[in-house]
This record gives structure tokens, sequence and C-alpha cells, in this order.
């Protein structure tokens, strides 16, 4: 490898230590030791398929690296998806690995339980970007790939370049970071950061919880992303401390860091926005939006189902009801965030105004096991994808927005903001 003559950027630093070397450069292979490797029931029956029937001695180089979460359809709908669970608990068992089941959607359980700054970390689903919430490099992989890293504790990576987007000023009220994330994929395409990191700097990414952080960095893959990362403050040292996990490395890039592009955003200019049928970075000012008449509404995912959203809507709908032609479904991202709604009184409020409290998973936005809508439906949601067919019937159309937009929509009965209903 030469010599570096410029310094590196948060994401070059992650995978220097996870490669044991002194420095990366963006265009180099390197083999990395991984901290974690997750995966959940989307795929890891096939993983196990390929353990035992394409290895000639199959093993698990560290058990205490793995984790297996059931997420995506829990509880089982059909016998199909039951069998796959049956084949992750006994596998789990077997290894003596670390499973869940039912206690929420697995990049959720990975940031409460698991993940800290500087990890270098894999898993079996797109969005294991979100773990740059706290200073870590998180990316999805494939079956293969995560078979190869179970077995040899290592994998490989070609260093992305990073793109970075300084953040200044702050949310106004009623704008919150999903709008902020979907304004970006919005502006710069779903191909706007294919195999790039997107690092969030500036005093405006420091302003935000690390909640809203996760927001950010799960929706970084929408625009191509190999992840997104924020720079790790006290606001993750704190985390960090709440949840008694260790925070050694909190690397920020140099500042003779070399960046592919650099983009600014003013966050105090940012707007509500809402994505349109077919495509995540298909974006639109929600002022402009035509009347949307909506069958369903969805509140949760990865993205946005955390406490932070739930207050959100409790405060929106007290007092008022649901629409009567829509369906309102509300899904706390992790049992711990179902407890502190249940202990806030957020729960009361839902069900008080008619929408439906269901089982921390992946749910609608996973659209295969709970409120599938039907052929010409129309579904408001706060979950990762609209792509066609993504939450049932392929003529159905999935419109994405805020905890809040998402909320009075499902009151008015058709897309808009709180302002139309407080």
């Amino acid at each position: 490898m030469g010599e570096r003559t410029m310094g590196m950027t948060l994401g070059e630093k992650i995978i220097a230590r996870a490669a044991g070397v002194p420095c990366v450069k963006p265009g180099e292979i390197h083999t990395v030791d991984v901290d974690y490797l997750m995966s959940n029931d989307g795929t890891t029956h096939l993983t196990i398929d390929m353990f035992h029937n394409q290895l000639k001695k199959p093993r698990i180089a560290d058990k205490d690296k793995l984790v297996f979460i059931i997420d995506h359809n829990i509880p089982a709908e059909n016998p199909k998806t039951a069998a796959a669970h049956k084949k992750m608990r006994e596998f789990a068992k077997k290894y003596d690995i670390a499973f869940y089941e039912g206690k929420g959607v697995c990049h959720q359980i990975m940031l409460e339980d698991f993940v800290e700054p500087g990890q270098f970390i894999m898993g079996a689903d797109s969005h294991t970007c979100s773990y740059g919430a706290v200073g870590a490099f998180g990316t999805g992989i494939g079956c293969t790939d995560f078979l190869y890293a179970m077995v040899t504790g290592k994998s490989w990576v070609l260093v992305p370049e990073t793109i970075r987007f300084n953040l200044t000023g702050k949310l106004r009220e009623g704008v919150y970071p999903r709008d902020l994330i979907l304004t970006i994929i919005g502006d710069i395409g779903a191909n706007g950061c294919n195999y790039k990191i997107m690092e969030f700097a500036g005093e405006g990414a420091q302003g935000l919880s690390v909640n809203d952080r996760f927001v950010l960095c799960n929706l970084a893959v929408e625009a191509g992303a190999k992840t997104g990362i924020v720079e790790p403050d006290e606001k993750v040292t704190a985390f960090m401390k709440e949840h008694g996990r260790s925070y050694e490395n909190l690397y920020k890039s140099d500042e003779d860091a070399s960046f592919m592009q650099v983009y600014e955003y003013d966050l105090s200019k940012i707007e509500p926005v809402v994505a349109e049928p077919y495509f995540v970075d298909n974006v639109k000012p929600l002022a402009q939006m035509d009347e949307v008449r909506i069958d369903e509404a969805f509140l949760g995912s990865c993205n946005n189902g955390r406490i932070d959203e739930l207050r959100v809507a409790a405060s929106i709908l007290k007092g008022r009801k649901v629409h009567p032609d829509v369906r309102f479904l509300i899904t706390p991202a992790s049992n711990s965030v179902y407890l502190k709604a249940l202990e806030e009184g957020l729960v009361d409020i839902f069900l008080e105004a008619g929408a439906m409290m269901m089982n921390p998973n992946c749910s609608v936005c996973w659209g295969s096991c709970q409120g599938v809508i039907g052929e010409g439906e129309v579904l408001i949601s706060t979950g990762t994808r609209n792509f066609k067919g993504r939450a049932g019937h392929k003529d159905s159309r999935v419109y994405l927005a805020s905890a809040a937009t998402v909320t009075a929509s499902a009151v008015a009965g058709k897309i808009v903001g709180p302002e139309m209903i407080l």
C-alpha cells in the first residue's frame, strides 16, 4: 500500500482499524475483521442451508460476533415462514448464537444492545448502514458473503470514496430528520451516492440526537450509499453509557481529509416533503401535493419507529379520531420503545383514536405479513421504501413521509400536514 499524503475520513479510519493497517485510500481492497455479523429471518434460513450443504468442514469462527434476529415476519403467517423460523431457532441454539425473536426490528435491537463507535459491522439487510448514528461503519451484504464472514470471521471491502453533507442551522418546528433525508435523496437521486460513504457533518448534524442521526444514516442506502455515518460526540458517549457499552474509538475526519464531493444544507430551509410512488427519490414538497386520498397509514419501521416519532403521533392524535375510511397501524421499533410508549400513556391515546397497535417488527414496511394493501389502495408510510408492490398488490401505491404527516393524514383521510387538522 502506498504512502498516504492526506488525512483520512471517518469511514476510512474505521476500515483501517478493521483491516489492521495505519491508513487506507479509496479504491484499495482490504481484508477486514468484522466486529458483528447480523442476520434476520429474511435470508438466514438460506445461509444455514449453505452452511450445511455447501461446506466440507462447516464451522463458526466466533459465535460471539453473530446475532440472529427474527423481525420481518413475526409471528409467522404461514407454514413456510414457520419452518424458516424453526431453522433459525435450532441453529442459534446449537451454536450458542445471540438470538432475538419478537423483540423488535433488527437494526433497532443492534443499536440498543450491540453497536459501539468505530466498529465495522456487516448485516444481511440493506439498512445495516443505520449504525453510523453512533459512529460505526455498518453495511449490508448478501447470504454468500455472510456465510464466508461467519465461517472465517473476516470479509473484504473496497474502500469507498466519501461524500460529505455539511449541515448548518436547525430544523424548524414541524420539520423532521425524515424530511431532511428524503429531501437529500430527492436532490441527489437514488444513484447519487452509489458505493460511497455519506458523511453527515457540521453543527447541524451535531445538533441532532442519536435517534435523529439514525434516521439519516438508515436511508443512506436509498441513495445507493455503502453506508451513512455521523461523527460521534458527547451525545453518542451518553447513549453508550446509558446502554452500558464502551466508546473507545471515537473517530472523526481529519481536517485535510479528501472528499469526493461536498454538499451544503441549511436545515432551517428544509420543509415537509413526501416521496411519491414508485421511487424514494421521487420527492415533492408537501405543500405542492395534490389531494391524495388514503386507505391506510403506517407509523413504524427501522427508520421511524422510535419513541420520538410515537410522541409526535400522540401529540397530533390526542382528542382526535382516525378517519373512518383509514386503517392506521402503529408498530414500535422494539419492545423497549413499546414499554416507553406505555409508560408515557401514548398507547392509550393511539387506541382511543382508533389506531391499531402492532407487535414490534418490520410490519407494513416489509409488506408481507401485516397491513398488506390491495389493488388500487393507497398507503402513506414512515417505512423505508415505496417501490411498486412494496406493501402488497402491484397496483397499490405507497407514499413516504414523516410521522407527523402520516398521522395527520390518518386523521384527515388524505395526505396533509398537521397544520390542516390542528
